[in-house]
């Protein structure tokens, strides 16, 4: 389905969202049979892009999660667009993700690192299921960003960078930035 049908059938937020992920998806240039996860759902703006570009993506959150951020009728856009074959929604835990080591050639979380308890731990998670030479791609608001959000959801919390939570591993990093995400891209060396 070409983009400009789908941003027609689709509401602003998701258009708006788009442009912002889909450059990012694009310059990572993954192969085309990679294996990526999608931390955090929410309103699938990230697995919806992944799979608009013809990637097969697992997405998923706690299945105990009932806060305003979660499970936000992401399936009926990705119906809408004819792209939900590709994306197979599994509830779990980010601080204990139910895959096997080196699972995965990307990693995505969406903003919503900053929404996860044990941030320690998701990243370590990550860090364990990607493959060697995988990416981890994670987009967190920029302070415009969140004044942005808390127009919508006033008690949205702050972002974090998720540097404080890599030093122990290793793992090149590159940052590309806009107005509304700071978006970290890292490599796992080994």
């Amino acid at each position: 389905m070409e983009v400009k049908e789908v941003k027609k059938m689709l509401d602003p937020e998701f258009n708006f969202m788009f442009d912002i992920i889909n450059p990012v998806v694009q310059d990572l240039k993954l192969g085309k049979d990679a294996k990526i996860l999608d931390i955090g759902t929410g309103r699938g703006r990230m697995a919806i892009t992944l799979a608009l570009n013809n990637y097969k993506v697992i997405t998923g959150e706690p299945e105990s999660d009932n806060s305003e951020y979660a499970k936000q009728g992401w399936l009926e856009d990705a119906k809408k667009v004819k792209v939900d074959h590709l994306i197979n929604f599994k509830p779990f835990n980010a601080e204990q993700l139910p895959f096997k080591d080196k699972s995965f050639d990307a990693i995505f979380i969406m903003g919503a690192l900053h929404h996860i308890d044990d941030k320690a731990s998701t990243i370590k998670e990550c860090i364990r299921t990607i493959k060697t030479n995988g990416i981890i791609c994670i987009f967190e608001p920029t302070n415009k960003g969140i004044k942005i959000m808390r127009k919508g959801f006033p008690t949205h919390p702050e972002a974090v960078d998720p540097r404080d939570y890599t030093q122990n591993f290793q793992l090149s990093v590159e940052i590309k930035k806009n107005f509304m995400f700071n978006i970290y891209i890292f490599k796992k060396l080994n």
